[in-house]
């Protein structure tokens, strides 16, 4: 909807007609004045003579629309039409939205009005404005900029419990526009506008050219037609904890020029902007393919002071791996040596010699021990037998042909016992 005439703005307020007044209005008009004071005020609308709008029942023909607000659907005051003109009409708030309306026949000399701000009551303490809030503004240019409510306690605006109107003026390059993109955004008192809210503006901060509102707990992207945004939040005391931030992007309609980039979303993009690890675009095509690049960039960065700290840190950590290594190297060998020193070789032996070595000895124990047996009992049968043998000598005569004998017999004997111990020797070592 647009305005229709002329309309004066003063610090202290102003005035609007309908079209040509104090002469007839035209036919099928449709005119609308919205109007804003500044915080902890309200407005004061009355009307001039003459004053002439076609009446008619209930007004549904030509007709002036009061409402108590900033929106068309805030909560209406009053239609007026008639001969009469309108008594004072007061907002409850900051905002005041008009609407004037005229049909095709019975046309009037219209109306004039005249605004004014006072101060609002529920803030006023003994006649005057109650901790008036102080000038915040603030302000941010070039090509891209973040626009965050934490600078408002960084620089000291506000005092902690008071409430909180800042606004930020953005200028876009020469023949630009602005793209705005939310980063951060949360609202304490969600969905309670009059209490706290983000407000876009294309253009100037008066309240026709409000772009977009935000009190909900979802905040959308926003496009501007100009080159001049303003950005506004609103917090009353409790409402504090609210906090938004925001990208804005100046950018150019297509056909692109060699220094800027086709964002594949009707935007033109400065070319510094892309690869910058930031999304300027509505869409990510100028972070996208960046790799080589941020690469590039990253090592461009890296200063002299940067590499000699990096080279002696790697020094320290390669001299320090070479000790570990070193120390990990002798340390096995200590124990080898350790264990050389205290080899028992007998033991040793005993535990690892084969087990035949063994067992040949037990039997060459036995024989032996047989073999002693046997001669013993050989010497006890000789003792027996020489009585005997003395006996038959003496009766048979046939002693020394028996004693011949018994050499011969012990000759035998002893050769006999040759061939038998031959028949044990020890076995050859098994392999």
């Amino acid at each position: 909807p647009t305005q229709c005439d002329n309309w004066v703005r003063t610090s202290n307020g102003g005035h609007f007609a309908s079209p040509n007044y104090p002469n007839m209005y035209p036919p099928n008009q449709e005119c609308i004045y919205i109007l804003e004071a500044a915080p902890r005020q309200r407005i004061e609308l009355t009307f001039d003579e003459p004053y002439y709008i076609e009446p008619s029942f209930e007004c549904r023909f030509d007709h002036l629309e009061v409402r108590d607000g900033p929106f068309g659907f805030s909560p209406l005051i009053n239609r007026y039409c008639g001969l009469k003109s309108p008594a004072l009409i007061r907002s409850t708030g900051r905002f005041m939205w008009i609407k004037f309306t005229s049909d095709e026949e019975l046309e009037g000399k219209g109306f004039q009005a005249k605004y004014s701000f006072i101060p609002d009551p529920d803030f006023t303490y003994l006649g005057g404005i109650l901790n008036p809030i102080p000038d915040c503004q603030f302000e941010l240019s070039g090509a891209d900029g973040i626009v965050r409510s934490s600078q408002v306690e960084q620089e000291g605006k506000t005092k902690p419990g008071q409430a909180v109107d800042c606004i930020w003026t953005i200028k876009a390059t020469p023949n630009a526009k602005i793209y705005l993109r939310f980063l951060d955004y949360q609202m304490e008192h969600s969905n309670e506008c009059k209490r706290n809210f983000v407000a876009v503006y294309d253009g100037s901060s008066s309240i026709e050219n409000l772009k977009a509102k935000f009190c909900s707990t979802v905040a959308n992207d926003v496009t501007l037609q100009t080159g001049t945004g303003v950005v506004r939040m609103w917090a009353d005391e409790g409402s504090r904890l609210s906090r938004f931030r925001m990208l804005f992007t100046s950018f150019v309609d297509p056909p692109c020029s060699g220094n800027t980039y086709f964002c594949h979303s009707n935007m033109c993009i400065n070319n510094s902007l892309v690869c910058n690890g930031i999304q300027n675009c509505a869409y990510p095509w100028d972070e996208n393919h960046c790799r080589e690049k941020k690469k590039n960039g990253l090592f461009e960065q890296i200063t002299k002071t940067h590499g000699t700290i990096i080279g002696i840190t790697s020094g320290i950590v390669l001299v320090l791996l070479i000790i570990s290594i070193l120390v990990q190297v002798k340390q096995p060998r200590k124990k080898v040596m350790a264990c050389k020193t205290a080899f028992n070789k007998t033991g040793f032996q005993e535990v690892f010699d084969p087990p035949h070595y063994e067992l040949f000895s037990l039997r060459d124990k036995e024989i032996s021990a047989d073999l002693a047996d046997l001669s013993e009992e050989l010497e006890n049968y000789q003792k027996m037998r020489r009585p005997s043998t003395a006996s038959r000598c003496i009766h048979d005569h046939h002693c020394g042909s028996q004693a011949s004998n018994i050499k011969q017999s012990r000759t035998n004997l002893s050769s006999m016992e040759l061939p038998f111990r031959n028949d044990f020797a020890q076995p050859q070592p098994m392999k």
